[in-house]
C-alpha cells in the first residue's frame, strides 16, 4: 500500500508517519520508485504500537525509541528484552528525593527480599517506588507504608494476570509486543478499576454515615 492508505488506515497523517520513519520508530518502506514507497501490514500494526505508547500510555518519543529497538531485536532472550521494553514505561523522578531517601530505599529492598521477588533494589522501579515513599513522608502520611504488602499483594497478582495473558502468544515479537502493550494499557486500565473500587469502598466506609444525601464521585 502507499502512504496515503496507510495514513488513512491508521488515522496518522502522512507527516507524522514520515517522522515516525526519520526517528527511528517506524521501518521505511520498500522503495518502488525514486519517489514511492510501498508498506504492508507490519507497518500498520507498528503504527496502532506507537500511537497506543504516545497516547495512551503517555511516553515520549525517546521512549517509545526505545521500546521498538528491543522488541525489533532477534538476539536477546525474551526476558532480557521484556524488561528493556517496559523499562521506559517506568517514571523517572529529576527533583531531589529528599534526605529520607536513603531510608526508603532501605524500606523497598526489605520488601522486595521479604517477598522473594527477583527483582533489582537498585532499578527504575525500585527507585519510583523509593520516592513515592519519600514524598508521603513529606506530606505527613510515612505510615502509608504498612499498606505496601496490601499493594504488593494486588501487584504480584496483576502482573502474574499480564504475563499469563502475554504467554499464549508464540511468536517472540508478539510476545514482547503484548506485554509493552499490557503494561501500558493494563496501567490505565487497573489505574480506571481502582477509581471505581475507591467510588465503592467510600461509599462503604463514609456514605452510610453520611446518610443518602449523596453519591460518592
Amino acid at each position: 500500500m502507499r502512504i496515503g492508505e496507510l495514513s488513512r488506515r491508521t488515522g496518522v497523517s502522512v507527516p507524522t508517519i514520515k517522522f515516525y520513519v526519520r526517528e527511528g520508530l517506524l521501518p521505511a518502506g520498500e522503495l518502488t520508485s525514486p519517489n514511492q514507497a510501498s508498506y504492508g501490514e507490519t507497518h500498520v500494526q507498528r503504527l496502532r504500537l506507537i500511537r497506543a505508547l504516545l497516547d495512551v500510555g503517555g511516553l515520549s518519543v525517546a521512549a517509545v525509541r526505545s521500546v521498538v529497538v528491543a522488541v525489533d531485536d532477534p538476539e536477546q532472550a525474551v526476558h532480557k528484552v521484556l524488561g528493556e521494553a517496559t523499562g521506559p514505561l517506568v517514571p523517572r523522578y529529576e527533583r531531589d528525593p529528599g534526605d529520607g531517601i536513603g531510608e526508603a530505599r532501605e524500606t523497598v529492598a526489605g520488601l522486595i527480599a521479604a517477598r522473594g521477588w527477583h527483582a533489582d533494589p537498585s532499578s527504575p522501579a525500585a527507585e519510583a517506588l523509593a520516592v513515592a515513599i519519600v514524598a508521603l513522608d513529606d506530606l505527613g502520611h510515612g505510615r502509608f507504608v504498612e499498606v505496601l504488602d496490601t499493594y504488593a499483594d494486588a501487584a504480584e497478582g496483576v502482573a502474574r494476570a499480564d504475563l499469563d495473558y502475554v504467554a499464549h502468544h508464540v511468536a517472540r515479537e508478539e510476545l514482547v509486543e503484548s506485554a509493552v502493550v499490557g503494561t501500558v494499557l493494563g496501567d490505565a486500565i487497573f489505574s480506571s478499576l481502582r477509581r471505581l473500587a475507591h467510588m465503592d469502598a467510600s461509599n462503604s466506609t463514609f456514605g452510610r454515615a453520611a446518610g443518602r444525601g449523596g453519591e460518592a464521585g
